[in-house]
């Protein structure tokens, strides 16, 4: 009975043991694998503040930091031009500081409702105000007895128009054209939804079809920066003028655009694309009336955190152009935008004519009433041209890794292609660079 219970009790005491030891193993993993997350946390933590750090430093050490970086990768790196992301003017507003930010408290500005007694009931007052003083000091578009509609960007008040200006009891969806090259995504934009109101019918040149019609005039043109009137002028047809691109450091401002749809936005205006705030100024209070039910349908208004916010920077531009040459110690804005656009004009020039295998479009100077001088237009693309038996300028762009968008995408030949100006410096620098150095 005495050996039948020692067994026992040594064999209880053996896995009691062994309990205890593989316990303590875990407990020593847990406490270990909790240590290094907390320190894992922690580092992250400090790579997060120390990358808002970076990223809010002034150019110069971005500067300094991409010329390392292309010495590093040199020829190896991508240069991607396809877009037309306007983070050329982030030196800009960094400069201006804390004269732009906008402080929006949790409580504040939750209703749907902006102004309840403005056919665009979701428009900010403020934002409303700026829109109309900015556009009296560039003296770039009437906005006198204009309705003024804020959209999410220029795109959605696109597709707004062609909502408003379409035959409800027509037998077929009306004709949308534009003369080419035109702007690539309209054809998509168009079509996206298959609309039985409208459709994408093409060159605007080569329209002859009889009946209702929407011509899409954009000018400053995007992709190729020509000035631009219609060309189909049938009673029939209406107009929409998309005028993001007609600002002065892109284009001389020769007179008010006085149209009866007008399209504008901050994307190209002053950089500000992740807003993603529009505007248009439209004449015909039965046309507003629609394309506001469209926003209303759409997205149930536009977000008042983006307008506060574009009213503040339009506020900052209007008043930079009112001080004259600087304003509290910062350039103005148009004209530091101007300088830097013909900077970047006189440099892709140069690199055009090194190469010899590339043209780019000449464009008559005019005078421009807000800068008071002659220039010819700076548009925010480059229009660019393979020349001799290069037949698909992208992909042979594409060869030598940058990246373009091809004429094909316009409308026209692929022996052209569209390259945004409005990249950051190190990015644009880069490209003139390699493009100097192209020869066949």
């Amino acid at each position: 009975m005495a050996k039948i219970t020692s067994v026992f009790s040594m064999r209880h005491f053996f896995v009691l043991s062994l309990a205890l030891n593989v316990s303590l193993i875990l407990r020593t993993m847990y406490e270990t694998e909790q240590g290094f997350l907390c320190y894992r946390s922690k580092t992250q933590k400090g790579q997060t503040t120390q990358r808002m750090r970076l990223s809010s430093s002034s150019s110069s050490s971005s500067s300094a930091a991409t010329t390392r970086t292309e010495a590093q990768d040199g020829v190896e790196r991508v240069i991607n031009l396809d877009q037309g992301d306007p983070t050329m003017y982030e030196h800009y507003w960094q400069q201006v500081g804390e004269k732009t930010t906008v402080v929006i408290r949790g409580w504040q500005h939750m209703s749907y409702f902006s102004d309840v007694s403005n056919i665009c009931w979701f428009l900010e007052p403020e934002l409303a105000e700026e829109i109309a003083r900015v556009h009296r000091v560039v003296g770039n578009a009437v906005t006198e007895g204009r309705h003024i509609i804020v959209g999410t960007g220029s795109s959605q008040l696109f597709l707004a128009a062609l909502f408003a200006l379409s035959p409800r009891d027509g037998p077929e969806p009306v004709s949308v054209v534009s003369q080419a090259p035109f702007y690539s995504s309209y054809p998509s934009m168009t079509d996206c939804l298959k609309s039985g109101l409208y459709k994408w019918a093409g060159d605007a040149q080569s329209y002859s079809k009889e009946g209702p019609y929407i011509e899409l005039v954009t000018s400053p043109n995007n992709p190729d920066g020509n000035v631009r009137r219609s060309v189909v002028n049938r009673s029939e047809g209406t107009l929409v003028h998309d005028l993001a691109y007609y600002w002065p450091q892109y284009t001389p401002i020769s007179s008010p655009a006085d149209h009866e749809l007008m399209l504008f936005t901050v994307s190209k205006s002053t950089g500000h694309a992740g807003m993603r705030i529009g505007w248009a100024l439209v004449k015909d209070q039965e046309v507003a009336r629609r394309m506001i039910k469209f926003i209303e349908l759409n997205t149930i208004g536009v977000s008042k955190d983006s307008q506060l916010r574009a009213a503040k920077v339009l506020k900052a531009v209007s008043d930079s152009s009112e001080h004259g040459g600087t304003w509290e110690g910062v350039e103005s804005f148009f004209k530091f935008s101007y300088r830097v656009m013909a900077e970047r004009w006189k440099l892709l020039r140069e690199a055009v004519n090194s190469s010899r295998i590339f043209s780019l479009p000449e464009f008559p100077p005019a005078h421009c009433n807000f800068l008071n001088r002659v220039f010819e237009p700076q548009p925010a693309f480059a229009w660019l041209k393979c020349e001799r038996d290069i037949d698909d300028c992208e992909s042979f762009l594409r060869g030598h890794k940058i990246l373009a968008r091809g004429g094909k995408h316009f409308g026209v030949s692929p022996k052209y292609v569209r390259v945004s100006m409005l990249d950051r410096d190190n990015n644009f620098n880069l490209f003139v660079k390699r493009l100097s150095t192209i020869h066949l």
